[in-house]
């Protein structure tokens, strides 16, 4: 058996089309990497983004619930995307996650990785004593579930071809959480969203969390 090669990156504070950029670029190479029997590495990558919202590619424009006068004026941009899943926010406070990775390598199908992300982000909400667990039907990680509280604290969205990842998850931290109240979160017209912050009512470490969650994908990998 071929030896699997991780490599942990932080991109630190960068623009979103700076990030799909570099993501699609290091996609693309593992996937002809694979092709030509060459050798590869998968990866985990985390960074902030500025204020920006991000379409997925059966998203409906009609979620966008403000103008383009609007967004400029919250100082946001907007890109449609070739991820799965409806519209997301991303902005400072918040942890992304974006694993390129080749399933095969990890005995994963698309399904499975999906759950194992989901376990990750349960995993590192209990580290601050949040209980969060799946809704059905809906991809993610969610608070108070089936209650009129159930409230989304990370968001998911992934591309595989030919077996490899990219984009990923956003997990609320330190969040500022008005930004939601501009789109209708993954679709959803009935459901909330909180942040660590706002469900333990301390801000808390960005880099804490990201060691956290990393420490949690790498025992499940």
């Amino acid at each position: 058996m071929k030896p699997i090669t991780m490599k942990i990156e932080d991109w630190k504070h960068i623009s979103y089309s700076d990030a799909w950029s570099r993501q699609t670029e290091i996609f693309n190479s593992v996937i002809e990497a694979r092709k030509e029997g060459k050798p590869y590495e998968n990866r985990i990558i985390f960074c902030t983004h500025p204020h920006v919202y991000t379409i997925g590619k059966h998203g409906k424009q009609e979620n966008m619930l403000i103008c383009d006068d609007m967004l400029s004026r919250i100082g946001a941009e907007v890109f449609r995307i070739d991820r799965g899943g409806d519209i997301t926010y991303h902005g400072p406070g918040q942890l992304v996650c974006y694993p390129i990775l080749c399933l095969e390598d990890f005995n994963l199908g698309l399904k499975g990785y999906l759950h194992l992300l989901e376990e990750a982000v349960i995993r590192t909400c209990s580290h601050y004593g949040i209980q969060s667990g799946r809704v059905d039907g809906a991809t993610g990680v969610w608070i108070d579930i089936n209650t009129p509280r159930e409230r989304k604290i990370c968001a998911m969205g992934v591309r595989s071809s030919h077996f490899v990842t990219m984009h990923g998850l956003a997990l609320n931290v330190n969040t500022d959480l008005k930004y939601f109240d501009y789109i209708n979160p993954c679709g959803f017209t009935n459901k909330g969203v909180t942040s660590i912050e706002k469900e333990t009512g301390v801000q808390v470490s960005m880099d804490e969390v990201r060691r956290i969650l990393t420490d949690e994908l790498l025992k499940l990998l």
